[in-house]
């Protein structure tokens, strides 16, 4: 599997190696002793699946208890994926990292504990699996606003996302409680 380094260090897009012939392909998507051999000793207890349309916008996501780190790929379509530091004394505080996702690329991206996430589907529509070193817990959720000028994510868009209650609801990053 090939490692790719983004532009904050502890976040890495993971490019498997495929084999594939004409009755289809076989790939590892996720091997313990490489985690460990570049230093991420996590331990993964829930794995989720979703499907969604296009358009739809997911996140930014993130649970100061309970800090989820994500090990997430797409299945079926493709997404733009992004995961925004969220920890008050790195060097990347506040920055971004975004990157397309998709069934045929079959890149996997780790988002780090301590980084908020989400996406949006730019296919028609996109299935998204992704493993959690943490239970999701609802009453910990809490949800950066998609669109924060601060942030400043250029997402892929035509038009205005299909959004979630929750996610209408998100705070600017100025007044999000963060990572110590």
């Amino acid at each position: 599997m090939k490692v790719i380094k983004t532009a904050i260090n502890d976040v890495l897009i993971f490019e498997p190696t495929v084999f594939g012939d004409e009755r289809g392909f076989f790939m590892e998507t996720f091997r313990e002793s490489e985690f460990r051999g570049l230093g991420l000793n996590v331990q993964f207890v829930q794995d989720n699946h979703s499907l969604s349309s296009k358009g739809v916008l997911r996140g930014l996501h993130y649970q100061i208890r309970q800090a989820q780190g994500k090990l997430v790929r797409v299945i079926a379509g493709e997404v733009y994926d992004v995961a925004v530091d969220l920890r008050k004394n790195s060097a990347t505080f506040g920055q971004h990292v975004g990157v397309h996702l998709s069934a045929e690329n079959k890149h996997i991206f780790w988002v780090p504990p301590g980084f908020a996430h989400g996406f949006v589907v730019l296919s028609e529509k996109a299935e998204f699996i992704y493993k959690c070193t943490e239970y999701y817990a609802p009453e910990h959720e809490l949800s950066l606003l998609w669109n924060d000028p601060q942030l400043n994510i250029n997402w892929p868009l035509a038009g205005e996302p299909e959004l979630s209650n929750k996610d209408q609801k998100g705070v600017l990053m100025a007044d999000a409680e963060v990572y110590l």
